[in-house]
């Protein structure tokens, strides 16, 4: 039998990235013997082998916890353990729709972060109850009073009954617990159980090999049974339910699951296509007339191309694709096609961070050797004639005489940062066209910065040099604004008079010069000697601005010759010269990866 609603409590933990949450989340399965002890191990929600290694969440996961509370009743706790950095805030706005309720986390020897304070507006938006938790209270530098001050000031939550707790040692994790009991509401059934309607969300899904798509859901109304012929609305497409349960956070099955809690359900689904995330579950036989409300089709703001390294690995490529975009719905992809690399496909991310973990698991879950182009970012162009394109990769750039126009994204960037860095926090800002929009103070000593850049400013190193100039201690988190006008130009690079398209780029006029003397010189390092001189050149249409040559391998043809007439030497050396013209008519320059991210790599 299902648990009744109103002894049910679904919540999130929210935080910024190393402020404790999967150690938090560890310490609360422990405190309910969820896991027995035997079975216990550190950030035991990361179930993939990156997140272990990187010691970051990536995917958000779920885990159903059962605690008797001080009044003596029993109540299930569905706990979503959510990622922190900025690359994966689609996670956690999909685990705050599935919940009532949130934890927000704040180390108390950090104190609020930016990826704090979106979070928390984040779970403001959703409506959901907040709870602040101040988080490593055993360390000597912590500051309880002086973070709490901060949680007021920069986010607005009464700390009043803030709850002080180590995560690591387990203090105060027990009434963790009973706030979430008496704090966190119950979740609202929607009527219309009673005629028989089911509706459940689809908040995420996993691929397996034996059994299919695995599709996980918070039911909203209704209750899901083993053998109950299911119907997802968006794809209409009917299921027969094989196995329902929740999770445990290994898979536990169960013969239903009922109004307000959270599980997966197991169909036998072998089609993709059939499954998306946001759609609603309802039953076949009395299908709900109106779906739920799903989530915002997340946009990408950061594009690369993904070749692979034989071209027999294509189909492999894409099938891989498929089932990483099933379980990571902001992953979009779509085939292109390239002079220099082949038919790969052209991806959009989130993040720099989210096109990295995207690419390892590709290399890593599928054993695929790839080839990754520098990323860029997407740029609206309006044509002479009134029609606006939209333009992600720089070999689609129109015609200069063409264009009327070009707009790239803007975006609005928030830095915490203790006060002493504010000086070199203002001059990384300028260097990457930042325009400066608010300062204010959360403690005397910590400064909340906000800025607006062009996204292609700060998509690549920003983050690193800004933990460099700060030594760690400034924290970034962003949000997309808009497009604001600006004097783009797409700059090809040629190699002996060709150009390679997947090392076109596009580059704010006034910087064109600079930026190719430096990525000619730099590929002159990467790119390896032939037996011919490769001549490297950066161009605005047909006007090259910089030139680099990487010196042919010689050999010295002349070393038989011991003497006798001069003319016999001339005669091998002209041999050699013809031989190397007719080689360079023919030859291929191989490119290496490292020549793809030089281009972003230029102002080291």
């Amino acid at each position: 039998m299902p648990f009744p609603p109103e002894r049910i409590r679904n919540f999130s933990i929210i935080a910024h990235i190393d402020h404790g949450k999967s150690t938090l989340a560890d310490r609360l399965i422990e405190e309910t013997g969820t896991v027995s002890r035997r079975e216990m191990k550190a950030q035991l929600l990361d179930s993939m082998d990156i997140e272990r290694e990187r010691g970051i969440t990536i995917k958000a996961q779920s885990v159903r916890m059962l605690y008797t509370a001080k009044d003596g009743v029993t109540y299930q706790l569905n706990l979503v353990d959510t990622p922190g950095h900025v690359d994966f805030s689609y996670e956690v706005s999909r685990s705050m729709a599935s919940c009532e309720g949130a934890l927000l986390v704040v180390d108390a020897a950090q104190g609020v972060e930016a990826q704090t304070i979106a979070n928390a507006n984040q779970a403001f938006e959703s409506g959901l109850e907040i709870i602040p938790i101040i988080n490593k209270v055993d360390l000597p530098s912590a500051d309880v009073d002086g973070t709490k001050h901060e949680i007021e000031d920069g986010i607005g939550i009464d700390c009043t009954e803030a709850l002080e707790v180590s995560a690591k040692t387990g203090l105060g994790v027990g009434n963790i617990l009973e706030a979430v009991v008496n704090r966190v509401p119950p979740p609202e059934v929607e009527k219309g159980a009673e005629d028989g309607q089911v509706r459940a969300l689809i908040f995420d899904s996993s691929y397996d090999n034996y059994r299919g798509i695995i599709t996980y859901v918070r039911v909203m109304q209704g209750e899901i049974r083993k053998g109950d012929r299911i119907r997802f609305m968006q794809t209409k497409k009917d299921y027969e339910v094989l196995e329902a349960g929740f999770f445990s956070p290994k898979m536990m099955a169960v013969e239903s699951l009922g109004a307000g809690e959270i599980g997966y359900i197991v169909a036998g689904i072998k089609e993709i296509s059939d499954v998306c995330v946001g759609d609603t579950v309802t039953l076949s036989r009395c299908p709900a007339t109106e779906p739920l409300p799903g989530y915002k089709e997340v946009k990408p703001f950061v594009f690369s191309g993904l070749f692979p390294s034989s071209p027999e690995d294509f189909e492999p490529l894409a099938e891989a694709m498929e089932k990483i975009k099933l379980n990571d719905a902001s992953f979009v992809f779509e085939k292109e096609t390239s002079q220099a690399l082949g038919f790969g496909f052209r991806c959009g991310f989130l993040g720099l961070l989210h096109m990295e973990i995207i690419q390892e698991r590709l290399e890593r879950e599928f054993e695929l050797a790839l080839v990754t182009t520098a990323p860029s970012v997407s740029y609206q162009v309006t044509l002479v004639d009134g029609e606006i394109v939209t333009i992600d990769n720089p070999a689609k750039m129109p015609d200069p005489t063409r264009i009327q126009y070009v707009e790239e994204p803007y975006v609005s960037g928030k830095i915490v940062v203790p006060s002493d860095y504010t000086g070199a926090i203002m001059k990384l800002s300028q260097s990457k066209k930042g325009a400066q929009k608010s300062m204010s103070y959360l403690s005397s000593s910590r400064v909340l910065l906000i800025y607006e850049y062009p996204l292609s400013e700060i998509i690549f190193d920003f983050y690193d040099k800004l933990k460099s100039v700060t030594r760690g201690y400034a924290s970034f988190d962003y949000e997309v604004i808009g497009m604001r006008r600006a004097p783009m130009v797409k700059m090809d690079i040629l190699l002996n008079g060709e150009p390679v398209d997947a090392l076109s780029f596009l580059v704010n006029k006034a910087d064109a010069q600079r930026r190719g003397r430096e990525l000619c010189e730099r590929l002159r390092k990467v790119i390896s000697r032939q037996l011919y001189d490769v001549a490297i050149q950066a161009a605005l249409g047909g006007k090259i601005l910089a030139r680099e040559t990487v010196k042919a391998l010689r050999k010295d043809v002349t070393a038989k010759c011991y003497g006798g007439d001069v003319s016999r030497k001339r005669k091998l050396l002209e041999k050699q010269k013809a031989g190397k013209k007719r080689m360079k008519r023919v030859g291929n320059v191989e490119i290496p990866q490292e020549a793809f991210m030089a281009v972003l790599r230029t102002d080291d």
